[in-house]
């Protein structure tokens, strides 16, 4: 397998600290103050403030964003590229961005918007089981009603999504190693974020995306694809689909895709290819130091 992947994690991989040293680079610089003059605040303090801030959707979203955009302008600056891209919920608007769909203030207008309504729908609850059986899990999740697979991350970790009773109910059925619920706001990834994800709409229908340079694997659909507008039509389904990251790791190896770099905080998704395509080749930027 020839052929390599950038890979951009989403909300749940933010940590106090992240990006601090990417302050001194020229790019850093300009990005900084670009997002403050967008965001009406500071990325840099909210990295290094209190952890519970940087938590809230509304900061979270832009800050990974932003800190991953600076980290895909650098390896660029470094003469390197890749053949393919995705990117985990939030982090798909990273692969666009580093696509060439959007400029970088432009993603971040979305991405702004996108957290503000997302945190502003409240009630619901998601929760993560892990090592459980997908059989039962199907089973209940189609006779309970408001709740859904929200993140099918890999063969033994999702995460479900809808009203409380419907989330309670399934955690009470379900045999898992260990199930946990999420500190969020509301419930991603379901049909409860149906009026957030058609506000959003009108927005998308204002910004005209270019054609992809580079391939892009989407949420909601993981076939990768460089049209301007298959790329957001599916951005558009994403706040209620979804996130198929499973089955966009089994799709590289039937793109020949041998090596995958993530590309941001963390090392959830890398982890996730580890356990689910040993064969594949891997590494982490999330540092000045690690480039």
């Amino acid at each position: 397998m020839s052929k390599n992947a950038w890979i951009f994690p989403g909300q749940g991989s933010q940590c106090v600290g992240m990006g601090i040293d990417l302050k001194e680079t020229s790019e850093g610089i300009k990005r900084f103050s670009q997002a403050e003059e967008i965001l009406g605040w500071s990325i840099l303090e909210r990295c290094q403030g209190v952890e519970e801030e940087l938590n809230k959707t509304k900061y979270t979203q832009p800050c990974l964003y932003v800190i991953e955009s600076i980290l895909v302008d650098l390896l660029k600056e470094k003469g390197l590229t890749c053949d393919y891209l995705a990117g985990h919920s939030l982090g798909e608007y990273v692969a666009l961005y580093a696509a060439g769909v959007f400029d970088f203030e432009t993603g971040l207008q979305l991405v702004k918007q996108r957290s503000r309504l997302m945190s502003e729908v409240s009630g619901g609850k998601m929760a993560a089981l892990m090592k459980f059986n997908r059989t039962e899990l199907e089973e209940v999740l189609g006779k309970t009603p408001d709740v859904v697979l929200a993140n099918d991350n890999s063969a033994e970790q999702v995460v479900i999504s809808g009203t409380s009773e419907g989330v309670e109910t399934v955690l009470g059925q379900v045999k898992a190693k260990r199930s946990m619920l999420l500190k969020v706001s509301g419930a991603f990834h379901s049909p409860m974020m149906k009026e957030a994800s058609e506000e959003f709409s009108n927005i998308l229908d204002l910004v005209t995306f270019q054609p992809a340079r580079i391939p892009v694997l989407s949420n909601t659909d993981p076939t990768p694809s460089q049209e301007s507008s298959v790329l957001k039509e599916r951005l558009t389904k994403q706040m209620t689909s979804s996130v198929r990251w499973l089955e966009i790791m089994l799709e590289m190896p039937k793109l020949d895709i041998g090596k995958v770099t993530e590309v941001g905080p963390g090392k959830i998704l890398t982890g996730l290819i580890k356990r689910t395509i040993p064969e594949i080749e891997f590494n982490n930027i999330a540092t000045l130091a690690d480039l």
